[in-house]
Order: structure tokens, then C-alpha cells, then sequence
């Protein structure tokens, strides 16, 4: 079948390494993740401020989104948009779920 999209499960962490509101950055397939576990969900986006090549999992989480520490622009979680200034770009976000014991990220389909 032509056109079919495969999703490429890999494992980023163990689900015990994830804590509520604190962002995680990990390495999947050569790819920065700032893994997310906030509200009762978890969320997988690139580990990158657009603005600036920062990680945003050294930033804080509130309400859905994450905010780089460096110049304060703001992600939204779910779709990746960018929210302020100085950021005019919004951030890629990766298919993420929980599987038993391991937290597993796409990052083939961004």
C-alpha cells in the first residue's frame, strides 16, 4: 500500500523516570525530546527553543505549556504553536505513549 503512514515506536524512557510539571530531555534516534508529563497527559516535543538553540527541558511547565528559560517564549504542548515573542516559529511535537513500563516516541512523524 502506497501512502500509508507506519508509526515508528521508540522507546525514550522508562515511565518512572517522568515527573509530574518537570521536563525531561532525551535522545531518540539522534533526535533531542523534551519529554512532558503534566495534567494526566504526556507529551513528546522537540528539545529546541526555535528562537534559540536551548533546551527547552531546562524550562519550566504550566497549564499545557513550556517556557524557555532563556528569553521566555512559550510552546503549547499539544500542538507545538508559539504562544510569545521572541519565538516566531512553532516547535515540532512527536507521537507519545505509554507502553507498560517504557515511554515510546515517534519521532519519525513529526
Amino acid at each position: 500500500m502506497t501512502g500509508v503512514s507506519v508509526v515508528t515506536w521508540t522507546r525514550a524512557c522508562a515511565t518512572a523516570d517522568l515527573v509530574e510539571n518537570r521536563p525531561l530531555g532525551v535522545v531518540v534516534d539522534e533526535v533531542a525530546v523534551c519529554l512532558v508529563r503534566t495534567g494526566g497527559e504526556l507529551f513528546a516535543v522537540h528539545d529546541e527553543c526555535t528562537h534559540e538553540a536551548v533546551p527547552l527541558s531546562e524550562g519550566e511547565v504550566d497549564d499545557g505549556v513550556i517556557e524557555c528559560w532563556r528569553h521566555g517564549s512559550c510552546f503549547d504542548l499539544r500542538t507545538g504553536a508559539v504562544l510569545n515573542l521572541p519565538a516566531i516559529r512553532p516547535v515540532a511535537v512527536y507521537p507519545v505513549r505509554e507502553a507498560a513500563d517504557d515511554v515510546l516516541v515517534d519521532v519519525h512523524h513529526a
